[in-house]
C-alpha cells in the first residue's frame, strides 16, 4: 500500500503543485480543501490524468472537530498519514492600527490553530509507526516580518516556532519536522498586486524574478523523501535569496 501524505490548502498555486508531485513521486493523496471549488476540481482532474491514488476532502482547518473526521477516513481510507503537509492560509495587507479584531481571530486559526489541529491529529499514528514527516509551509514574512502584514508575518513566525518545538518533541520517535519559508510565488495571493507593483517587487530579488509553485513542491517533495532522514527542525526559506 502506498504511503498517504494529507496536504490542506491543496486547491491553491502551491497545495495544488505540492499534491501534483508527491502523486508523481508515489504518495497516496489524500487532499484539503476550503471553498475554492474551481481549483480542487482542476487539481481532482490532473491527479486522475496521471493515475493518483487520491481522495478529496473539505475542511475548515481551524474547525478540529472536522479534521478529526478527515484524519479517522484516511486512516480508514488509506491506512494512515505518513506525510502531513500544513499548506493552509491566508494573508492580509492592512495597516496595524486598522486591524479588527475579529480579522486577526480568524487569520490566527487558519494559519497557526490550523497546523496546530492538523499537527496533533497527525501524531498519534506516525508515533506508532515509529516514522513521518510533518512539513509546515510559513513564509519569509515569518521570518523578518512585512511591513502592512503584522497578523500574518506573526502567525508564519508561530509556524516556525511550532515546527523547531514539535521537531526535537518527536525526534525520538524518528518523525521529522521541517519548515518551508517561500518568498514572493506566482499565486492567486499575490493577484492584488498591479503588474508595476509586482515588477518593481522582482527587482528586489536577487534572482530577479517571483518563484514558480513547482519549485516549492520541489522543496516540499524533499522533505517528504527518506533523502531528508537526518533533518529535522529546520526552516528552508525559498525566496531567491531576497531575505
Amino acid at each position: 500500500m502506498k504511503k498517504c501524505a494529507l496536504i490542506t490548502g491543496a486547491s491553491g498555486g502551491i497545495g495544488s503543485a505540492i499534491a501534483l508531485r508527491l502523486a508523481k513521486d508515489g504518495f497516496a493523496i489524500a487532499a484539503c480543501y476550503c471553498s475554492d471549488e474551481k481549483g480542487i476540481g482542476e487539481l481532482s482532474e490532473k491527479l486522475a490524468e496521471i493515475g493518483a491514488d487520491f481522495k478529496i476532502y473539505r475542511a475548515d482547518v481551524s474547525d478540529m472537530n472536522k479534521i478529526k473526521e478527515i484524519f479517522a477516513d484516511a486512516t480508514e481510507y488509506f491506512g494512515g498519514v505518513s506525510v502531513l503537509v500544513n499548506n493552509a492560509g491566508m494573508a492580509q495587507q492592512k495597516l496595524f492600527t486598522d486591524i479588527t479584531e475579529a480579522e486577526f481571530d480568524r487569520i490566527t486559526a487558519v494559519n497557526f490553530k490550523g497546523v496546530f489541529n492538523c499537527c496533533q491529529c497527525a501524531v498519534p499514528f506516525m508515533v506508532s509507526q515509529k516514522g513521518g514527516k510533518i512539513i509546515n509551509i510559513s513564509s519569509m514574512w515569518g521570518v523578518c516580518g512585512a511591513s502592512c502584514e503584522t497578523v500574518y508575518s506573526a502567525t508564519k513566525a508561530a509556524v516556525i516556532g511550532l515546527t523547531k518545538a514539535l521537531a526535537r518533541e518527536l525526534a525520538p520517535s524518528n518523525v521529522q519536522v521541517n519548515c518551508v519559508a517561500p518568498g514572493a510565488i506566482e499565486t492567486k495571493m499575490n493577484n492584488n498586486l498591479s503588474e508595476e507593483d509586482k515588477k518593481s517587487f522582482a527587482e528586489e530579488i536577487p534572482m530577479g524574478r517571483f518563484g514558480r509553485p513547482e519549485e516549492i513542491a520541489g522543496v516540499v517533495s524533499f522533505l517528504a523523501s527518506d533523502d531528508s532522514n537526518y533533518v529535522t527542525a529546520q526552516v528552508i526559506t525559498a525566496d531567491g535569496g531576497l531575505t
